[in-house]
């Protein structure tokens, strides 16, 4: 294992995912953004300063993917952050800020949290690294992981639009149409697609045990992390909109997240 290189991933994706220490859900998600597009420059620098027989334009490929993952995701969050300011100075926010106000997380709890997002961001652009690192010159299959990474990361973006455009309209009722009509949560869908490609793309470089575990255990965990926020958002909708019957309608014959698998509800009653 290139510990010495995982070692520099892992400090480059803390700093940036650090932003968590503001508010803790930037942990898992503006600071996801900002580790994994840093993740993917550090690893380009490094093979610009000490290149390997891996392709530069290979790994240059991977970068620009990671980077347009982290600026699309860190992005829309951003926006939707400072659209919200406006709505959290009225009366109606302040009172629903007093009703659920949370005490501050003691520093080692965020510390904690901090160590394990920054392992896991670490571990989940490794196959990018395990290729530099191990000098691997294919590049057939790292290519086809790419397009299914390309593929993903559009579906996910697409769905996020569709979803704003269909809550403007309607903001009484989930999404239903377009990508939402083949599954109720196409984003993750889309997040669990782009994973899917890092993954395959270094399937033919992982030379050590450690390696595959390393990515093999960073994708199950992007695959668990995206159904378990699944089921969370199911049991928001159903507090909100258990009693609507287009809702239940909807829900009752749309899958969740893997299209044609009937898996409706991952909500435990």
């Amino acid at each position: 294992m290139p510990w010495s290189l995982l070692g520099i991933i892992l400090a480059v994706c803390a700093v940036l995912c650090a932003v968590g220490f503001y508010k803790f859900v930037y942990f898992l998600s503006i600071g996801y953004g900002f580790a994994v597009a840093g993740g993917g420059i550090a690893i380009l620098v490094m093979a610009l300063i000490n290149p390997t027989a891996t392709p530069i334009w290979l790994l240059l490929i991977q970068a620009v993917l990671f980077v347009a993952y982290g600026v699309r995701l860190s992005g829309f969050l951003l926006v939707r952050e400072l659209k919200n300011v406006s709505f959290k100075k009225t009366d109606v926010a302040k009172d629903t800020l007093a009703k659920n106000n949370e005490k501050k997380m003691p520093v080692f709890v965020l510390a904690t949290i901090w160590i394990c997002v920054s392992v896991l961001y670490t571990a989940q652009v490794s196959p990018m690294l395990f290729r530099y690192d191990n000098a691997s010159s294919d590049i057939i299959v790292p290519l086809v992981g790419v397009a299914v990474s390309v593929f993903g990361l559009v579906l996910e973006a697409v769905a996020d639009n569709q979803k704003s455009a269909q809550k403007k309209v309607r903001p009484d009722m989930v999404a239903t149409e377009g990508l939402y009509k083949i599954v109720r949560c196409p984003n993750y869908l889309g997040e669990i697609i782009f994973w899917t490609g890092i993954f395959v793309s270094g399937v033919t470089t992982y030379a050590t045990v450690g390696q595959w575990i390393t990515a093999v255990l960073a994708y199950i965990c992007i695959v668990y992390i995206m159904f378990n926020g699944a089921q969370r958002l199911e049991k928001r909708q159903m507090g909100r909109y258990g009693d609507n019957e287009e809702y239940n309608t909807y829900a009752n014959k749309t899958p969740i997240i893997i299209p044609l698998l009937p898996i409706y509800h991952l909500n435990k009653k």
